[in-house]
């Protein structure tokens, strides 16, 4: 199959900012990414059962693989020239088409927050109706943030939260409602929120509600008055600064570096009727992942996703922190930061189980689980990296497969650790600090 050829380098007018950056990055960057390549993909030549799919996604900058996929033509070169990329207003709306599938007028699969494929799987947010769902690569590492609204600048918050606890207590004896704002229950974002809070000695369930907001929404709710904060991916928090509604105290690297994000997921019901089709979809995003991550393509990333049909915020907005540069809203600029969102380097793409074991145990911790379920059958089912293996080494990119579907201890802010080789010691730890 031949080769498409690639779109001429894409620069914006006045992009004088981001080509700085750009040189920036492409001076410290990850040797990964330098042992690359470029025609790794020339010898895929299993031939497709379908060349159609419909694929959801929420605009954030976690998208960004399946957008480039669509855009860049990837898809037609690996057989599926069908593929349709659609925006979704939020992840419950994917959630419902995923259901549906697309026979249905809804999604073969999407760009999901990756512990929806575990709630999916077991009915536990789809009406009680056990859909199989498998998760076949990891779109990102890193992204999100937690934001606080104008009215706390004084308090000038960073990783510690336990200046807001005076605060918000000042507040609750005036009766007023104190509420942050998550994407979805039992994610990430709804622990990174909940991590934040309970270090500084607020109780999440008690001394606050978590209220969920669709991504594109949570600028508009905070401008209202209606929440202290949010808790989401970007671009949201820099549009939030630009506004100048409020600031953000945190990334989400800050409180785990290099933390799972994102999954690319697909119906296990389309997968095992197209698994060569499934095979085609994953090689496309794999590549598209390659892609976002080479400082080259950074300047056309940008000028491709921030259009109406993908993300559909300015190109100032989505760039500064792809290109590794922070600000928080409130003075603070950090340049060139490690939490820096990762598209392919360090593994970022590569489903390992031992992040599933952990939002398991997580969900455990916060008491939506027994800790007594067989966590290993329901990873197994769910988590196909055995598929992403055999698509890495037919697009060339042997060197990509970790030796090990575990990446070992994981280690966050606030001190504690997680062990998949001990996960039910990570039950043990305390989830509000007393201090």
């Amino acid at each position: 199959m031949a080769k498409l050829s690639r779109r001429k380098f894409l620069a914006a007018t006045g992009a004088t900012a981001i080509a700085y950056n750009i040189a920036k990055i492409q001076q410290s960057q990850n040797s990964t990414l330098a042992r690359l390549n470029p025609g790794v993909y020339a010898g895929y030549s299993d031939t497709p059962e379908t060349t159609k799919a419909i694929l959801g996604f929420v605009p954030v900058v976690s998208c960004c693989p399946l957008i480039i996929a669509q855009a860049k033509g990837m898809f037609a070169k690996y057989g599926v020239p069908d593929v349709i990329v659609q925006k979704q207003p939020s992840w419950a709306v994917t959630r419902d088409k995923l259901m549906l599938g697309s026979a249905d007028e809804g999604l073969d699969g999407a760009h999901l927050l990756f512990p929806m494929a575990y709630l999916i799987a077991t009915g536990e947010i789809s009406y009680n109706r056990k859909i199989p769902m498998y998760i076949l690569a990891r779109l990102n590492l890193n992204g999100q943030g937690i934001s606080i609204a104008n009215a706390y600048k004084n308090l000038n918050l960073g990783l510690d939260s336990y200046p807001m606890k005076v605060a918000l207590q000042t507040k609750a004896k005036s009766g007023e409602s104190i509420r942050f704002a998550i994407p979805f229950r039992r994610v990430t974002g709804d622990f990174f929120m909940r991590w934040w809070l309970a270090d500084g000695g607020i109780d999440p369930d008690l001394d606050a509600s978590l209220i969920v907001i669709p991504p594109p929404q949570m600028v508009a709710n905070m401008r209202g008055g209606s929440m202290e904060g949010f808790c989401v991916v970007d671009p949201w928090h820099q549009r939030l600064i630009k506004q100048k509604i409020g600031y953000s105290a945190v990334t989400s690297g800050e409180l785990w570096n290099n933390h799972p994000e994102k999954a690319f997921v697909m119906r296990g019901e389309w997968v095992d009727k197209y698994p060569k089709a499934a095979q085609a979809i994953l090689a496309a995003i794999m590549e598209a992942q390659i892609w976002c991550d080479r400082p080259e393509n950074k300047a056309e990333l940008f000028e491709i996703v921030y259009q109406k049909q993908w993300i559909g915020i300015p190109k100032d907005v989505i760039s500064q922190r792809l290109l590794g540069t922070f600000d928080y809203g409130n003075g603070r600029v950090v340049e060139n930061s490690p939490h820096v969102v990762k598209f392919w380097a360090d593994n970022a793409s590569y489903p390992y189980k031992s992040h599933d074991l952990w939002f398991l145990f997580e969900d455990m911790r916060w008491g939506n689980r027994s800790p007594e379920m067989e966590t290993k059958p329901l990873v197994d089912a769910v988590n196909r990296e055995d598929i992403w293996r055999e698509v890495a080494k037919k697009i060339g990119q042997e060197q990509a497969i970790p030796a090990s579907t575990s990446r070992g201890i994981e280690k966050f802010f606030n001190g504690l650790e997680f062990d998949p080789e001990n996960p039910h010691l990570y039950l043990t730890s305390p989830k509000i600090n007393t201090k």
